[in-house]
């Protein structure tokens, strides 16, 4: 099987190789210039029926495909990592992608082992743009007095696989802070505060796990072993006051971010239904799987 796979695989570094492909997948960093340069390039040896498809959390398509010549053929592909094991692959579709095109990318999704979901462009699409609250809220929380384990453990006792600020050291800070530039404006039009901690700490040096300085300390070399929490980390977050909220509300607190953003999705449009909101929050996100979904979750989580 290996052998098999492998003998799949062609390497490449020259443009010319993907002149036959029906479909690429673009999957540079997040950088909008940069991503539009690809685009160029590649429309530059495809062919015009060929399907491109760009692998962003965040940046929406119909921007990167400005100035494209088959905008029609442009649209998101939004992988989860770890890749090999997250099951959901969330389509991204603009005014002007045609049918066909999202039809070959959900076929190639499916033959992946991927459940699809097709949602509407826009900033953060549908999983980053209910994430970013969800994130921003946990780190309010620690400028409350909250302490960083405390965080990630009540949130992780109501049922959800990793707390939000590890989940900022296993994304990387450096990702997550281009991704709360790109989707801020979403909430600063509705009021919502947001925590300028995360920008302190991009600028300070701080890239999570992949450089060991983090909301969390990592021995060894590399990566390393997760340890306790930094208490460096702390002072991004100014003078905090008082103990802190206790493990529910910080939970309900963080979750409800999430399920209020979702609404927000459903209402505006980028959602096609509430099923695949839920779909995509679990197989996405890991909201609590045992819930069936955002709205089952929070109805249950009111009951008790």
């Amino acid at each position: 099987d290996r052998d098999r796979f492998l003998a799949r695989l062609y390497p490449s570094t020259d443009p010319q190789d993907i002149r036959h492909a029906d479909l690429v997948i673009e999957a540079v960093f997040e950088d909008l210039e940069l991503k539009r340069r690809v685009l160029a390039e590649t429309e530059a040896v495809i062919s015009p029926d060929a399907v491109f498809a760009s692998n962003t959390s965040a940046l929406p398509i119909s921007r990167i495909a400005e100035g494209a010549k088959h905008p029609e053929r442009v649209l998101g592909m939004h992988y989860f990592s770890p890749v090999e094991k997250m099951p959901l692959l969330e389509l991204i579709a603009t005014d002007r992608t045609s049918e066909r095109a999202l039809a070959t990318a959900w076929r190639y999704g499916v033959r992946q082992g991927k459940t699809v979901v097709i949602v509407k462009d826009g900033p953060g699409f549908y999983t980053t743009r209910i994430l970013a609250p969800f994130l921003n809220e946990a780190m309010l929380l620690v400028a409350e007095g909250a302490g960083i384990e405390d965080v990630d453990r009540a949130v992780m006792d109501f049922g959800y696989p990793v707390g939000p600020l590890r989940l900022l050291d296993e994304v990387g800070i450096d990702v997550a802070a281009h991704v709360v530039r790109d989707v801020g404006d979403v909430f600063e039009d509705r009021g919502l505060g947001a925590s300028d901690a995360l920008p302190k700490m991009y600028d300070a040096g701080y890239r999570g796990r992949k450089n060991r300085k983090g909301f969390y300390r990592y021995e060894g070399d590399g990566e390393g072993r997760r340890k306790g929490p930094s208490e460096e980390a702390y002072r991004f977050f100014g003078a905090r006051s008082g103990p802190g909220p206790d493990a529910r509300s910080i939970a309900h607190r963080a979750a409800f971010l999430m399920a209020n953003e979702a609404v927000w999705c459903l209402q505006d449009g980028v959602l096609r239904s509430a099923r695949d909101g839920d779909v995509a929050a679990i197989l996405g996100l890991g909201f609590p799987p045992f819930t069936g979904g955002l709205r089952g979750g929070f109805a249950g989580s009111l009951r008790r």
